[in-house]
């Protein structure tokens, strides 16, 4: 307890003072000389003032000390402002950090190119999917579904020929040619499309020799049906052996 004996002795000090001060304030008679002969020279008095002003509990400011816990790996503060500080902790990341940034935005590049290709790729590949929803069934006034045609569309078709049912054997390789167009090949064929429009929309889905049987059939159509020419049996005939080969595989 060093404090409190401090602070006891420093009091018991200034009590002597006081009594001291007192006692030369108003000596008494009888010992009014031998007290002036006793009285404390400056450099008494100067020394128990200093005394005085040296005791930490007398002081006006009184400084206290306190513990706290200090990290080694943060730099000491320094005259610089704090935000120059964070300004360099943050340039010296950057050049510790560069390499692994530099792989990391060319993952990144590499990643958003190949994302691009693929899509790319895909617009400019014929989707082989088929749309039932959007396909139509009928097209000018004719049934294309394939739950109306029957299995072998060339075998029946000569058939109704060889009956003497010229034009219903007609539009049936018509109908045919446009039912595996949509619902095999894909071809987007509409509702209003006409034979041109047809033939056209076969350009990037047939292969050459599909295209060339389904411009055959097309032009023997037109004949008959806008030109009223009927095509000779060899024609025909010729048509409905070529419709499965050209047609029936995707």
């Amino acid at each position: 307890m060093p404090s409190r004996n401090r602070a006891r002795g420093s009091l018991g000090v200034v009590a002597l003072l006081l009594i001291t001060a007192l006692l030369l304030a108003t000596p008494s008679p009888s010992f009014a000389a031998e007290s002036s002969s006793r009285a404390p020279d400056q450099s008494q008095i100067a020394r128990a003032i200093e005394t005085v002003k040296a005791d930490p509990n007398l002081a006006t400011e009184k400084t206290i000390r306190t513990l706290r816990w200090v990290d080694e790996s943060q730099p000491q503060p320094s005259g610089a402002p704090a935000y120059l500080a964070w300004l360099i902790q943050l340039l010296a990341w950057f050049a510790q950090s560069a390499r692994v940034l530099v792989w990391v935005a060319i993952a990144l590049l590499a990643g958003l190119l190949a994302i691009y290709l693929v899509r790319l790729i895909r617009s400019r590949t014929p989707s082989t999917k088929i749309n039932r929803a959007a396909a139509p069934t009928h097209v000018q006034d004719l049934d294309i579904r394939p739950e109306s045609l029957p299995e072998n569309i060339g075998a029946e078709a000569r058939k109704l020929w060889d009956g003497g049912q010229h034009r219903a054997a007609l539009s049936l390789l018509y109908r045919g040619v446009l039912s595996r167009l949509v619902h095999l090949h894909n071809v987007p064929i509409r509702d209003s499309s006409t034979e041109g429009d047809c033939l056209r929309l076969t350009a990037t889905r047939l292969r050459e020799e599909q295209r060339n049987y389904v411009a055959l059939l097309i032009e023997v159509w037109q004949h008959a049906v806008y030109g009223g020419q009927q095509p000779d049996s060899a024609s025909l005939y010729t048509l409905c052996d070529g419709f499965a080969p050209a047609l029936d595989i995707a």
